[in-house]
């Protein structure tokens, strides 16, 4: 009995070491120094969900290792024939079941009647983006994660011309715990960039190089909770948490003036601040423009936060992360999704129209799933194509109508699509459910639009 105990805990210290390592190296990959990296791997001891990953992590080890175990002591006892007899049984054919019913789900959730013509000839293959936007002014935009530090990222920038993706938001992270956390990580010192900022530096200046333009799109992220929600319990505590926003906005602004980007985002969905705190936020754009000459956004979610902001007119843009919905049902058809704009294009007209400024959605996105119209807001997961129903012309349709509906309005400025990975692959494509659009028909389609010159 003490053995087995002895034994179970060390493979408990195994799953806490392989856990510490793959998070040292997905961080340090991210940008991350080695001790910025236990830092963070401190900070998420404290983390409920990520103590939980870690005891399923144990659990998985665990059996693992009964199971190999079991074998070689059978091996050892019984001989390699028998051992083997009972491997093919117990193990390896239960296994080969599971996979093969693994594999028929996914292809049977994959499966889609679907054919898209793609429209090769819309692509720009010159390399150097032809800057539509000094013609109509529409931001030809997309949300771009997965710069690598060590590389010039050329092929993923060739991707991304190609496309006609004109305008690419930069979006570097810092982050809190919860949404009652006081205070959120800052820079050790504002204006000095740490190798993840030189992540970000390196990106905009390629990009540049090719003749895209940038908005820096700085977000709050929390390990728990949802960014709109943080709520302090005073207003000293209130402004100890916007005193940390403030060191971490204006590093992102001082990069913003070095790199010399075209649009800064100044703020994504942060509902409960702009209602505890305005007069917070109008000083802050104060000192912004001190620093940062370029034009300047803010990302207010679709579902009505735009209305508490006062601080429009001092924007260029009314920035909306346009997540509306847009049906009741799944898999629907092109007429159905352009009906379901008919009301939000009534408000979004009338708050340009109000505050005599063009609307520019800083985000929108739609997965390639037959609800991905229903709550386009929602987040799938990797084990999403067991339960739901992949639709690659869900999302298309979802495009095209977007396109139909507002490219040519003269109050409309543009989109930035949630969300292209530089990393991702075409293999992958096919059993994907998630934002991406890219290597899918909806890449096309956006591809198609961002080329078409919305002033004729």
């Amino acid at each position: 009995m003490k053995n087995e105990l002895f034994t179970a805990f060390k493979v408990y210290i195994f799953s806490w070491l392989t856990s510490l390592i793959i998070f040292i190296i997905g961080t340090i990959s991210a940008g991350f120094t080695f001790l910025e990296s236990l830092q963070y791997f401190g900070n998420a001891l404290i983390s409920l969900k990520f103590i939980v990953v870690i005891h399923i992590l144990y659990i998985i080890l665990y059996i693992v290792f009964l199971i190999f175990r079991y074998f070689i002591r059978l091996q050892k006892k019984k001989g390699f024939t028998v051992m083997l007899k009972h491997f093919s049984l117990k193990l390896f054919t239960p296994t080969l079941v599971l996979f093969g019913i693994f594999k028929f789900i996914i292809i049977k959730n994959s499966s889609e009647d679907f054919e898209y013509n793609w429209i090769p000839s819309i692509e720009n293959n010159s390399g150097f983006s032809k800057n539509l936007y000094k013609v109509d002014g529409k931001h030809r935009g997309m949300t771009v994660f997965g710069w690598n530090y060590n590389e010039d990222n050329k092929t993923a920038i060739d991707d991304l011309v190609r496309s006609n993706i004109e305008w690419v938001a930069v979006v570097p992270f810092f982050d809190q715990e919860d949404e009652e956390t006081l205070k959120m990580r800052t820079p050790k010192k504002v204006g000095q960039w740490s190798k993840r900022d030189s992540i970000y530096i390196n990106a905009i200046t390629k990009l540049k190089d090719r003749g895209i333009n940038i908005m820096l799109k700085p977000h709050l992220w929390l390990r728990s909770g949802w960014r709109s929600n943080v709520r302090q319990p005073t207003s000293a505590d209130w402004d100890t948490w916007f005193n940390s926003y403030r060191a971490n906005m204006l590093h992102y602004t001082k990069m913003a003036a070095k790199t010399n980007v075209e649009l800064l985002c100044i703020g994504t969905e942060l509902k409960s601040s702009l209602l505890a705190q305005p007069e917070k936020w109008k000083t802050l754009i104060k000192e912004i423009k001190t620093i940062y000459k370029g034009k300047l956004t803010y990302a207010a979610n679709w579902d009505g936060e735009y209305e508490l902001i006062d601080f429009w007119n001092e924007l260029d843009y009314i920035g909306i992360q346009a997540y509306f919905p847009l049906t009741e049902g799944a898999n629907p058809d092109l007429n159905t999704v352009l009906s379901g704009w008919d009301a939000h294009v009534k408000m979004l007209e009338s708050l340009s129209k109000n505050h005599k400024k063009p609307i520019l959605f800083t985000e929108i996105g739609y997965k390639s799933e037959a609800s991905a119209t229903i709550k386009p807001w929602e987040w799938g997961s990797v084990l999403s194509i067991l339960s739901k129903q992949k639709s690659d012309k869900t999302q298309q349709i979802a495009y095209q109508a977007l396109y139909e509906t507002l490219w040519n309005k003269d109050w409309f400025a543009g989109t930035y699509i949630w969300q292209w990975n530089t990393q991702s692959n075409k293999e992958n494509a096919p059993t994907n459910l998630d934002f991406s659009p890219r290597f899918k028909p909806a890449g096309n389609t956006i591809a198609k639009w961002y080329a078409t010159d919305s002033s004729n």
